[in-house]
């Protein structure tokens, strides 16, 4: 996917993909670190001197900033959108990779963009199915010690620093998250999609798990030990929905969003 050019200078500026004024390098990562685990993510968190502090940490709230102005300009007019997370580890055999790969589609045709982490995996294959159904595929990949490359079905890609930009963006542009097994990254994700919208910071919609066997466990766990000793409430449990079925996933974006649109228009007469 990727291809020389050339800058203005005439230099080539190496493999890439480019979508409008975005331009991903595939070793970007190398380029910006001399130490590949050193992430910004890390020189933010880690203890430091109080000189390092006060000489490197307001420049680094700048770029801060920079990385929520980029991303925002950069994903502004995708038009409506459903987030689909999920391993990196899952390789192009294993059925999960399909299932993405069939709701990416499906998605598309539907309207939507598909929004991922822009990694390999299940990531990849939305993106991929995106890309066969005609629709717009965007990833947000993130910077980490082993580098993580943007996946080859990215039709608009930002590259981010840092976890907690990278997340806003997921949830900023998106009317529903679609969750396929994955790791502590996966996890990560989806609970705090839940905490926002328990918590009133964003409008409730749709969070749908993919894979009833895997998250079984889950599930029961948290109706046993969180809703069991009262530390959610039974409504919370309404904002999860199981299924293996990618045309179920497509039936309960459709239904949120007509939900959603009602509330718009109420809201305006």
């Amino acid at each position: 996917m990727g291809r020389e050019e050339s800058d203005r200078t005439g230099e080539p500026i190496g493999e890439h993909r480019r979508s409008g004024r975005l331009l991903i390098s595939r070793d970007i990562g190398r380029k910006m670190h001399a130490d590949p685990t050193m992430t910004e993510d890390r020189k933010l968190l880690e203890p430091s001197e109080r000189p390092a502090f006060l000489s490197s940490d307001p420049w680094r709230a700048l770029r801060i900033l920079a990385e929520f102005v980029d991303g925002f300009d950069a994903l502004a007019e995708i038009g409506k959108a459903i987030t689909v997370f999920g391993s990196a580890r899952v390789s192009e055999g294993d059925p999960a990779y399909a299932t993405a790969r069939e709701i990416g589609r499906l998605l598309a045709e539907e309207g939507y963009a598909v929004i991922t982490g822009g990694g390999p995996g299940v990531m990849e294959a939305a993106n991929r199915g995106c890309q066969e159904g005609g629709g717009l595929s965007v990833g947000c990949n993130i910077e980490l010690p082993h580098e993580q490359d943007i996946n080859p079905y990215v039709d608009l890609g930002v590259e981010f620093r840092y976890f907690f930009a990278r997340k806003t963006m997921f949830v900023k542009y998106a009317d529903g998250f679609v969750i396929l097994p994955g790791g502590y990254g996966t996890l990560d994700e989806m609970m705090e999609a839940l905490t926002l919208i328990q918590t009133g910071k964003i409008r409730h919609f749709p969070v749908v798990l993919v894979g009833s066997a895997f998250y079984a466990g889950f599930v029961e766990w948290i109706k046993a030990k969180l809703l069991g000793e009262g530390m959610i409430s039974t409504e919370d449990l309404d904002l999860i929905q199981v299924t293996d079925d990618p045309k179920e996933v497509i039936d309960i974006v459709r239904k949120a969003g007509r939900r959603r649109a009602e509330r718009i228009a109420d809201s305006s007469t």
